[in-house]
């Protein structure tokens, strides 16, 4: 059950009641040491003054104070956890100021607000105590916030630091550190930073340097007077990229012997989805480590994307890549029958493809004994832990590239820190999707991680068969067409429903369906005929006639003939609760893009999409109907809907050239490699 506003405050309250009291028994039982000596009369003398701490670390700040007559103010932020904080200051005679930065978000946070009252404050005669990193990160970057304040204010910044030599530390984003009674506490304070009311761009940038850089230097001292180990209070993503990844825990142990002892039942699940069609027999004994082809010589980059979507980004990486280093040779590995499919009709004849072992401990060696990869590139969250252990062990780099992480899988591994920390810093470099994603890997161990973008931007659109198209366009002649394509289950109805309504304005109106699951073609064709829909199958060679109404269109790697051939496409996975299938190919396509409203697993490109007008967001039949109606209705509306696509698009490219520039720095030169 819910609690209520006034519920949620008073529990707040008693806590921030309970943190005073803390806060005050640490201090009274604890030996308390300043530096320099005479620090809060240094500070007393530039009062008022911005006291610059870093975020979690400001559980004993009060000690800053430089008497009791001295008025102190501190910015807490608006969220819930900082309700519990500010009562806690305010039982110990800080006032508060609300709102914080909005740390690289389009949020608003209340930071301008905030600034306009901290600015306030201090010509008032109060000293701020603020900390430098805005939640939720990067941790431990001074913001432009602080330097802002300093540079309206005319007041310096002193950067501060606080440590106890007992405390317990908590894996938040900037390592909540919760100081324990009968400790030795060290008070450090740094040299006033000044800003000139005049300052640009460059000098505001220079003292935000130097507020992180002498924020970085107390702490470090704060710790060595306590003689307390600062790697403890240190946030996870600052973690040194030089030092051994942590050890495996008991449950990656427990995983590892369960996957090796249901090794004998192997093939026989393999022979099970080989009966479905998910697994190619002739080629089981790749799914057992074995390889089906010799190494190539010389500097081998083995990258493994899981199915189609994935393959279909890394292809061009693997293209690029191999033109910046023609020396190089790569091995791609996939899991499903129709990525294979996808790997052979368009890998160069330096590649080859092979299929992903089981992640038992023994396939994975196997493999990798046979391959000998110089580089490891996984893709998106292809988080195998056998495989990621096993190719560790070896010494050879491994990158995470187009890395993603969504809400939930960020939650699942949160839950289970201690399995995620030992895979995640094993990683040489993660280059993750967007700034979000970054902290979240940054936040479960990973030691370098760069926000560079998407790679489905910058990937080519899918190959179109001209020659389908023109028996296609042929075939179909002047009648419009609508096509709904990756759908799943539970979609294609209100496709059906929105085709039927499009079909009284829209004569001889074709709707081409082509689902997620090529292999769910014939159970839909039933379910639409049983509709009373008349419909005809691509997989079984049929081409729309006369009086087709939907064409199912359940083949592999049609996409972009399909997209070239339809000027609106509806993707699907977004009118259920799939999170979304990729829009960019449809928008490369010239086709005008509908959504439904679940689209977080393309966050980044339907944000820029609906912000430019390159996109229509429906909920239903009705919506789908009422939006073809309208774009099929009006051709300038249909390409001022392109023309934001392409526009939106635009500002998310550049992640390829930013992924090929990481990976080739962990590849070995050919020459040094036949030398050795």
């Amino acid at each position: 059950m819910a609690r209520s506003p006034d519920t949620t405050r008073r529990l707040n309250q008693l806590a921030g009641r309970a943190l005073a009291g803390m806060i005050s028994l640490v201090r009274r039982t604890s030996k308390i040491v300043y530096e320099p000596e005479n620090a809060l009369q240094k500070l007393a003398v530039d009062h008022p003054l911005i006291v610059a701490v870093w975020h979690g670390q400001f559980m004993l700040t009060s000690g800053f104070r430089p008497g009791p007559d001295v008025k102190v103010a501190a910015m807490v932020a608006r969220h819930g956890d900082a309700e519990l904080i500010g009562a806690a200051m305010e039982r110990l005679g800080v006032e508060l100021i609300r709102g914080a930065g909005a740390g690289g978000r389009r949020k608003d946070r209340g930071g301008v607000h905030a600034l306009r009252q901290a600015v306030r404050s201090l010509k008032d005669g109060y000293s701020l105590v603020m900390t430098a990193d805005v939640p939720p990160g990067p941790a431990r970057r001074a913001g432009e916030g602080i330097v802002t304040i300093a540079r309206l204010s005319g007041r310096p910044i002193v950067p501060c630091a606080v440590a106890s030599s007992r405390f317990r530390s908590l894996d938040t984003w900037s390592r909540l550190t919760i100081n324990l009674p009968g400790s030795k506490i060290a008070y450090v304070a740094g040299d006033p930073i000044w800003v000139s009311a005049d300052a640009g761009e460059t000098e505001l940038e220079f003292a935000r340097q130097q507020v992180e850089r002498s924020l970085h230097a107390v702490t470090k001292r704060a710790y060595q007077i306590v003689g307390a180990d600062i790697r403890r209070a240190t946030p996870l993503s600052l973690t040194d990229p030089d030092a051994p990844p942590a050890d495996p825990d008991f449950r990656l142990k427990a995983y590892r012997t369960t996957m090796s002892m249901l090794r004998p039942f192997a093939p026989l699940i393999l022979k099970v989805r080989e009966r479905s069609g998910k697994e190619d027999p002739r080629r089981r004994g790749e799914r057992l480590g074995y390889a089906s082809i010799a190494r190539p010589t010389g500097v081998l980059c083995w990258v493994h994307a899981a199915s189609v979507g994935e393959t279909n980004a890394v292809l061009p990486l693997i293209e690029t890549l191999s033109a910046a280093r023609p020396d190089l040779h790569f091995l791609l590995t996939t899991g499903t029958v129709t990525s294979a499919g996808l790997a052979e009709r368009r890998l160069g004849p330096n590649a080859v493809h092979q299929y992903v072992p089981l992640d038992a401990p023994e396939y994975a060696a196997r493999f990798l004994e046979h391959w000998r990869p110089d580089l490891a590139v996984f893709t998106e969250s292809e988080i195998w832990p056998s495989l990621i252990l096993e190719t560790s062990r070896r010494e050879i780099p491994i990158a995470l590239v187009n890395a993603r992480l969504s809400h939930r899988s960020r939650r699942r591994w949160q839950r289970n820190k201690s399995m995620a920390v030992p895979l995640f810093s094993r990683f040489n470099i993660i280059l993750a999707q967007n700034d979000r994603m970054a902290l979240g890997f940054s936040a479960l161990g990973a030691r370098n991680v760069v926000s560079v973008g998407n790679l489905k931007i910058d990937a080519p659109p899918p190959p179109i068969d001209l020659n389908e198209l023109e028996r296609l366009k042929a075939v179909l002649g002047d009648r419009p067409v609508f096509a709904a394509a990756s759908t799943h289950e539970g979609e294609e109805e209100s496709i059906a429903v929105a085709h039927r309504a499009l079909a009284r304005s829209f004569e001889g109106l074709c709707t081409i369906i082509a689902p997620r699951h090529p292999e769910r073609g014939t159970a839909l064709a039933e379910m639409l005929k049983n509709l009373g829909f008349t419909v005809a199958q691509r997989s079984t060679g049929a081409v729309p006639g006369p009086r087709t109404e939907i064409y199912i269109a359940d083949t592999i790697g049609e996409l972009g003939t399909l997209y070239a051939l339809a000027p609106i496409a509806f993707i699907g996975g977004s009118l259920v609760e799939r999170g979304g299938q990729n829009p960019i190919e449809a928008v490369r396509h010239g086709a005008a893009v509908l959504t439904g409203p679940h689209w977080q697993n393309f966050r980044d490109a339907y944000r820029a999409l609906l912000r430019h007008g390159g996109t229509i967001e429906v909920k239903s039949s009705a919506d789908i109907a009422a939006a073809v109606l309208k774009l099929l209705d009006n051709p300038v509306e249909l390409q001022s809907m392109r023309d934001g696509a392409t526009r939106a698009l635009d500002t998310l490219s550049g992640a390829l050239d930013k992924t090929v520039e990481a990976l080739l720095r962990y590849l070995p030169d050919e020459r040094l490699k036949r030398a050795s």
